[in-house]
């Protein structure tokens, strides 16, 4: 017989969930409410965010973080929830929603996906590359595209200098990192104000930790300027 009396209890399976910061303004958008809830190809842009987030099996429940306030979403599914606790900031919506999320009962060990809310042409195959990617990842990490063009510095209006792009990629969105090294990671800057995070990937950096790059899509990109509009309902019409 097998003394099993010192053995450790297994790990639980992690569960994952996906986090919507859903609070912003839009402001570099030119429009009169936020953005994320300007129409799109007949639908609030934030819904086509949502389907694709929906249509990912894994993703066990999507907390969208919105402003207290805020009733323009109206929600019916049991998979995703709402949550007034949208900050002055991202990462302060953010950190407010892992909050909710550990207090209704998500552990730090499970995965958490982060996504912009007007990164509205991501894909669940895209969100599923990144899950096989990093599910066994001692860190986690985020969806990131290689970058295509040539990098100027400027000084004066003028170029002082052309960066070399071989290493350099742009971030994307989800972000994957483990629920409870997230919130550890924000809470460490939250008395500065958050400051130096632009994204989950700088404040896990910040904290000593390298992220995973998984190769993203060049329309993966966040609807932010006025055109951006026009090209997006593009891209959502040319697909089935």
């Amino acid at each position: 017989m097998t003394d099993t009396s010192t053995q450790s209890p297994p790990t639980p399976v992690p569960r994952c969930f996906a986090l919507l910061p859903c609070a912003g303004t839009g402001s570099r958008a030119g429009t009169a409410s936020p953005k994320q809830y300007q129409p799109l190809a007949g639908l609030p842009l934030v819904r086509h965010t949502l389907a694709a987030l929906q249509a990912v099996d894994r993703i066990e429940r999507c907390l969208v973080v919105v402003a207290a306030g805020d009733l323009f979403l109206s929600l019916d599914h049991d998979r995703i929830e709402l949550a007034d606790c949208g900050g002055a900031t991202r990462a302060e919506s953010v950190f407010n929603g892992l909050q909710a999320l550990l207090a209704q009962g998500a552990a730090p060990h499970d995965w958490v996906l982060v996504h912009d809310a007007a990164r509205c042409l991501v894909t669940p195959q895209q969100v599923n590359a990144l899950l096989d990617a990093c599910w066994h990842d001692p860190v986690g990490g985020l969806l990131a595209l290689k970058l295509p063009d040539t990098l100027k510095v400027e000084a004066d209006g003028r170029v002082a200098a052309t960066v070399d792009r071989s290493d350099k990629w742009l971030a994307q969105t989800p972000q994957m990192f483990r629920l409870g090294a997230l919130h550890a990671a924000l809470a460490a800057t939250q008395a500065q104000g958050f400051a130096g995070v632009t994204d989950e990937a700088s404040a896990m950096e910040m904290a000593g930790q390298h992220p995973r790059l998984v190769p993203g899509s060049a329309q993966n990109f966040k609807v932010t300027y006025p055109e951006d509009f026009a090209l997006a309902e593009a891209i959502l019409k040319s697909r089935p």
